[in-house]
């Protein structure tokens, strides 16, 4: 191995560890984060094997990550004449395809705290016994969730 390629494979690591490291701030586990920026550095499309021989992971890790990615419609299945194992590529317009992911899970998981927090005060109130600054806190809570709920929805129109 000659040094220019050396150092290509030196940055192509550093990258994959850095850039993980970011994209496991929108709850992506390690291998998924890894999985997504091997794939986003490579210009072409990847089966399995290929994943699993870059990433030096079992194929099964590799099937169950792609499937996490697919979910979060962050790669895409792609057909290629003559091949004959199913292969993957991360898709394009990055920033825009996170930042819709990431803010339509925080706002599904929003939605379902608020849920929960308006049941929870629905059944304090139905106490005979009141406990105010119990309910105050619920309110708080979900004041607060209401806000943060605000601003994902900002966001969300923002990217359309």
């Amino acid at each position: 191995m000659n040094t220019t390629t050396s150092n290509i494979e030196h940055v192509n690591h550093l990258m994959i560890s850095e850039f993980s490291k970011t994209l496991e701030m929108f709850a992506l586990n390690k291998t998924e984060s890894q999985l997504f920026v091997t794939m986003f550095l490579n210009e072409e499309p990847m089966t399995l094997d290929e994943m699993k021989e870059s990433l030096g992971k079992s194929k099964t890790a590799m099937s169950t990550a792609s499937r996490t990615l697919l979910d979060y419609n962050l790669i895409e299945r792609v057909f290629k004449k003559g091949a004959r194992r199913d292969l993957y590529q991360a898709k394009k317009d990055l920033y825009e395809k996170f930042m819709k992911t990431y803010v339509n899970r925080w706002l599904e998981a929003l939605d379902q705290q608020i849920t929960s927090l308006e049941t929870i005060r629905t059944e304090l109130n139905q106490q005979d016994n009141r406990e105010v600054n119990m309910s105050n806190k619920i309110n708080e809570a979900i004041k607060f969730h209401r806000s943060l709920e605000d601003v994902f929805e900002q966001i969300s129109k923002y990217d359309q």
